[in-house]
């Protein structure tokens, strides 16, 4: 009898030890990143600085104005796109539906859509492709901004982007890219890839757990 107890005791703390491990499960950190020394109470500190997306401004398929400080306190994915895209795009974004759909309630997470054909990608155009998408409410913005704008902070994002190729088609990754609350890169992913995307929902819930990424009260 007694070594029945033991062993279901066991079973128990194996299995407890199992949760603490997910639970205290952190996403790498992608991008540069520098060594910084500073001094902290006396003491020389060594601390890592790692790459962030900067400072920006969009236009969102509603005429509002979006830059990254109305991102403080989010996390959020990221993407570039142009609602004329005869191939990835369209899969790209079925495939963030169930996302929007399973996180829209969380207030402090987002989804950023860039277009990269402004020209044709109006306000009114974004606003009619996102109403056929059944995206609505602020979960999921869909950006316009200058072209140079949007080719730039792409590589922020470490996106690549091509204007045309000889074709006369828009050349781009179709990667959605996770992004903390302190605007750092934390998972790419290929965003025609259902099994990618599915990974990408497991690691938004990882992240948000992370101490520093809780929802404030």
């Amino acid at each position: 009898m007694k070594k029945l107890v033991y062993a279901i005791a066991f079973i128990l703390l194996w299995n407890a030890c199992k949760i603490n491990s997910s639970d205290n499960k952190a996403l790498p950190i992608f991008g540069n990143k520098e060594a910084v020394t500073k001094t902290v109470n006396g003491k020389q500190v060594t601390d890592t600085l790692y790459q962030t997306i900067p400072a920006f401004k969009f236009v969102n398929q509603y005429g509002d104005t979006i830059t990254d400080k109305s991102l403080d306190g989010k996390i959020y994915v990221a993407d570039f796109f142009f609602t004329t895209c005869p191939n990835i795009c369209p899969v790209m974004h079925r495939n963030m539906l169930p996302v929007y759909n399973e996180f829209k309630s969380h207030a402090d997470f987002r989804i950023i859509s860039h277009t990269i054909d402004p020209k044709y990608d109006t306000v009114p155009v974004l606003k009619k492709y996102a109403d056929k998408m059944g995206i609505s409410g602020n979960t999921w913005w869909l950006l316009h901004g200058q072209k140079n704008d949007t080719y730039t902070i792409a590589k922020s994002y470490l996106v690549s982007l091509q204007e045309k190729n000889p074709q006369g088609q828009y050349v781009h990754d179709g990667y959605f890219i996770l992004i903390d609350k302190q605007k750092r890169i934390r998972g790419t992913y290929q965003g025609t890839d259902a099994k990618e995307v599915e990974k990408m929902t497991t690691d938004i819930k990882t992240l948000m757990a992370e101490p520093d990424q809780k929802p404030t009260k």
